[in-house]
């Protein structure tokens, strides 16, 4: 029995062979949704080991840990990333059929020539083979990124970022280019308790005030502006952990933003009004500066309040969800095409729970269909905006 680590695990057929060889395998990376931070990418450190290399920031490795038992002192706390790697590596041969597992095995092979399985039994000798390399080859982010011939990434920041570490980034000539992504989500989240102080941040951000809906969506646009500017992003990333299409009208949208900008309590009907009103109208700023507009579905944030307060929020304690109805997507897009396809393009991605793989059900016929209508209607005008994001 082989139980080295193959390329060719997926590639069941000669065709499939064939396909991938000679044509995708050399063809670069084009990453337009992301979890890099800017700020290590613009420091370019080297990795002290390879427990930093996956634990520094992986809140999806931190997710397996947790689910494990593992102690948050070896997944977020003050234990060495030694430590923290031997705390991983005892459990990375359970993950087998989860895609983390074979993201590991992936950069064993492809950055240290390392093809045999990690396990508790052999962590040791591969910690202190790859640490050697780390030193030798003086990996950093930007060596990995080069390495894979990723020729752009995409950050993701708020509207009220500066994007301080991108100017840098924009100054150095580096193989990777590095842009960002728009996502306004805390402008969406209306019923947020900090909805208000966040409207303030925007505000001074874009150097105007901010008493109305209307007001919103133009400090919005500024900001988009600005981050076109500074990086010649034309990639949005708007987060829908939930979403149902309602009709509505100017002056309704207007009066929710006012009670919500006061503190006051909304129905759930007016949140929906509020965030078609707030989808739609970005679509449109997105058209008119050229951006394509990703729909990021399926995300349950903070499903654990009480770890969230003590360790921090996108630290591994969301998951996915299936309360955004399809109907209400469509919608969406239903409304959309009333702009005369005037939406350049767009990206829509369904966040599936597909570890381990999942049973067939009645709806993923549904979100299947919807997926390939979606596709084909903006299949031509999505893969014209993505060049023009490159070029």
């Amino acid at each position: 029995m082989n139980d080295r680590f193959s390329e060719e695990l997926f590639l069941t057929n000669e065709t499939g062979k064939m396909l991938y060889h000679k044509y995708a395998e050399h063809m670069p990376i084009i990453d337009y949704h992301c979890h890099l931070q800017p700020v290590e990418i613009a420091e370019n450190k080297e990795f002290e080991d390879l427990g930093e290399m996956w634990l520094r920031g992986d809140h999806y490795k931190w997710r397996c840990m947790r689910t494990f038992g593992i102690d948050e002192k070896y997944i977020t706390g003050d234990a060495s990333y030694y430590e923290k790697y031997m705390k991983f590596a005892e459990i990375l041969p359970q993950l087998v059929g989860n895609p983390i597992y074979i993201w590991c095995a992936l950069e064993l092979k492809r950055y240290f020539d390392i093809d045999e399985p990690l396990t508790a039994a052999n962590a040791q000798e591969i910690y202190d083979r790859t640490k050697k390399l780390i030193t030798e080859k003086h990996m950093t982010r930007r060596w990995c990124m080069e390495h894979s011939n990723v020729r752009l990434v995409s950050t993701t920041e708020d509207p009220i970022d500066d994007l301080r570490y991108h100017k840098v980034l924009n100054e150095e000539k580096m193989f990777t280019r590095v842009i960002t992504a728009f996502r306004p989500d805390k402008a969406m989240f209306c019923a947020n308790a900090d909805f208000a102080a966040y409207l303030a941040k925007l505000s001074a951000a874009a150097e105007q005030p901010i008493d109305s809906f209307a007001e919103m969506l133009t400090a919005l646009e500024k900001r988009l502006q600005y981050f076109q500017q500074i990086t010649g992003t034309t990639v949005s990333d708007d987060g829908i952990p939930y979403f149902n299409w309602a009709d509505y009208t100017p002056a309704e949208v207007e009066g929710i933003f006012a009670k919500a900008r006061s503190g006051g309590k909304l129905t759930q009907h007016e949140i929906d009004q509020y965030q078609s009103a707030f989808l739609f109208e970005m679509a449109r700023i997105y058209n008119r500066n050229h951006y394509v507009m990703q729909l990021h579905i399926g995300t349950y944030l903070d499903a654990n309040t009480s770890h969230v307060k003590s360790v921090g929020q996108s630290t591994g304690f969301d998951c996915c969800d299936d309360a955004a109805p399809v109907k209400g997507v469509g919608e969406l897009l239903n409304n959309l095409t009333t702009l005369l396809l005037g939406i350049s393009c767009g990206a829509l991605y369904f966040i599936r729970k597909d570890y381990p793989a999942p049973k067939a059900s009645k709806l993923d016929g549904v979100v299947n269909a919807v997926l390939i209508v979606f596709a084909l209607f903006y299949g031509v005008m999505g893969v014209w905006g993505l060049i023009r994001m490159v070029g």
